[in-house]
């Protein structure tokens, strides 16, 4: 006489096509009643299936039949492990680089017959349809990292993405503002409302997204710093303020005179605007507001930043990011050691610095020589 199965150890059965079934009650979740299904040629096959359900069921593991697609373990991938992992923006780039690329590529393939040959076959064609060699890149990023954690969930021996080529990134010349072409900005974005935030970006190298979520606790007149805290996002299609992604993100910065008599015209400027709105005015006593005090679009502060590029007859194509590179070329290519620039910059790996300022080490090698020869000068062989 068969033994009666216990709940919860699952049930098999042979079905009209004459393959063997197996039936796994997971119990209630959310509301319903949850059962997983596996399939095999024999009794044997479907009770090993059933078994190792049952240990990563007890484990507090995902349980997935073999028949689990890609697209289905993407999904539960990105709702189970990286929702609540990362940054809120990082999970909307996650999720678009599944919905966009990956899914429509991989999805319907069961995870278990994924292979290295169709991944590397993906990015051949993504790249010959004319997506970039970093955004195939990122897509590969994502895949890599969902499926090591199918591998700790012991739904895959190994990582097939792991042993795929990477499309190399061609290198682009770095471009940056001349000191020329820096002094002609600020000197065109006088009086200008957002002429502050040039200073900072020229000066210390701040992104876009930390100059619109600066306020004015941020700045410390007494000491000449400003502390960078957070960043403004779009998230959602909604403006979010948001912590750095490192502690090195989160750092305070000396200013100069200069940088700080701007600051304070500013200053004195905005209350102008704010008594002119009267309660129109929505003071969360941000540096560079909109006209209300409300944070700025940051497509705005593009367009505003276009304007003052004209006023001051500079290339159209220079960006806002291309302040960035200037503070820190010159920086390294004054000498300062590579260390300090990356605290500055928030670069939480000096490597980084190194990789992308390796054009400026030259000229700060060339005058460190000239100070030593300075330095010697006078003695005699």
């Amino acid at each position: 006489m068969a033994r009666k199965r216990n709940a919860g150890e699952g049930s098999i059965f042979e079905s009209a096509d004459g393959r063997w079934c197996g039936q796994l009650d997971l119990g209630w979740q959310n509301g319903r009643r949850v059962r997983k299904y596996f399939y095999g040629s024999s009794a044997a096959e479907v009770q090993e299936a059933l078994l190792k359900a049952r240990v990563d069921h007890a484990a507090a593991l995902p349980v997935a039949g073999k028949r689990q697609a890609v697209g289905q373990f993407l999904s539960r991938w990105l709702e189970d492990a990286v929702r609540s992992s990362v940054r809120a923006l990082t999970y909307e780039q996650y999720e678009q680089h599944v919905r966009l690329y990956l899914a429509p590529a991989f999805g319907k393939i069961p995870l278990h017959k994924l292979r290295p040959q169709a991944i590397q076959r993906f990015i051949a064609e993504r790249l010959a349809a004319g997506l970039s060699p970093r955004t195939v890149r990122i897509s590969l990023f994502v895949l890599r990292r969902a499926l090591a954690q199918a591998v700790k969930w012991n739904l895959l021996a190994a990582n097939p993405a792991a042993a795929v080529d990477l499309p190399r990134i061609p290198r682009k010349q770095l471009v940056t503002f001349t000191p020329e072409q820096a002094r002609a900005l600020l000197g065109a974005a006088q009086g200008d409302p957002y002429g502050p935030a040039y200073w900072l970006a020229l000066q210390c190298g701040l992104r876009r997204g930390k100059l619109l979520a600066l306020t004015w606790n941020d700045v410390d007149f007494d000491a000449a710093t400003v502390t960078v805290r957070r960043a403004l996002e779009r998230i959602g299609g909604r403006l979010e303020f948001v912590e750095p992604k490192s502690t090195s993100g989160r750092r305070t910065l000396p200013l100069p005179a200069p940088v700080l008599a701007a600051l304070k015209r500013h200053k004195a400027r905005q209350a102008e605007t704010r008594l002119a709105a009267g309660g129109a005015y929505e003071d969360g006593g941000l540096l560079f507001p909109n006209s209300l005090g409300r944070p700025l679009e940051p497509r705005m502060f593009n367009r505003q930043f276009k304007a003052a590029l004209q006023r001051a007859g500079l290339p159209f194509a220079l960006r806002l990011h291309d302040c960035r590179h200037f503070a820190a070329t010159a920086m390294v290519a004054g000498g300062t050691d590579l260390r300090t620039v990356a605290g500055i910059l928030g670069h939480a790996d000096p490597s980084l610095t190194v990789r992308t300022y390796a054009h400026a080490v030259p000229e700060a090698a060339r005058r460190a020589a000239e100070r030593m020869g300075a330095l010697l000068g006078e003695a005699k062989a």
